[in-house]
């Protein structure tokens, strides 16, 4: 008798053990860490680079753009994504165009002689919160006066509502989907073949007001500030 008691008893463990299996819930996998915070960083590193470069304190930055040093810091540190004209605010006053945000790539550079760059080598900047992303279709560096972009802006992409001026002059051609321009106090609707030119003091703005389909825009930038 206690012999067939402990052969129910092991049959009723291994089934409870069985039954446990069968219910275990799965682990939960880890999430994947989003690219945008690590495209911050070294945005944000890059600008903390060439002001310490210029031997310029975060105090004469914020005087100078009127940012506040603890938004300027958020930024250096990757804590805070900034907008295309915050960007661009802070390539004046370090005296660079906004390529030079996108770092150097000096091997790249020198293995074309500084003429050529290959699609797989192209720097890119993506400004995520506000749906746009620019791959810099130039060598990149501080040195450059003009620069190539190809801008590529998501549906509802949007530099802001507030317009927002820079050194130098652009210009650009929509090669897909439409783009809204603002210039002063005139907008216009682009689309495909419609190109633009301004000079970029000029109070401007730009965005893609489709809700579905991308836009996609060659646009080139010249400085004239010196590095």
């Amino acid at each position: 008798m206690s012999g067939g008691k402990r052969i129910k008893k092991s049959a009723f463990k291994a089934k409870a053990r069985a039954a446990g299996k069968a219910t275990a819930r799965p682990k939960a996998k880890a999430a994947a860490r989003p690219a945008e915070p690590a495209m911050d960083l070294a945005v944000g590193r890059r600008i903390r680079d060439l002001r310490r470069e210029h031997k310029l304190s975060l105090e004469t930055i914020a005087a100078k753009t009127d940012l506040s040093i603890g938004f300027l810091s958020q930024i250096e540190r990757g804590l805070s994504s900034p907008s295309l004209r915050v960007l661009a605010t802070l390539a004046d006053v370090l005296g660079v165009g906004i390529a030079a945000l996108f770092g150097s790539q000096p091997n790249d550079a020198a293995a074309s002689g500084g003429v050529v760059t290959r699609e797989m080598q192209r720097a890119e900047l993506k400004l995520w919160r506000t749906g746009i992303s620019k791959q810099l279709l130039s060598p990149a560096g501080t040195e450059n006066r003009l620069n190539l972009f190809l801008v590529h802006m998501e549906p509802g992409g949007n530099t802001g509502d507030e317009l927002y001026t820079h050194d130098g002059e652009e210009a650009g051609l929509v090669l897909e989907g439409e783009m809204m321009l603002t210039v002063d106090a005139e907008t216009w609707s682009l689309k495909r073949g419609d190109s633009f030119r301004f000079a970029s003091r000029r109070p401007h703005r730009f965005s893609n007001p489709a809700k579905d389909a991308k836009a996609i825009v060659l646009w080139v930038n010249c400085v004239t500030v010196a590095s």
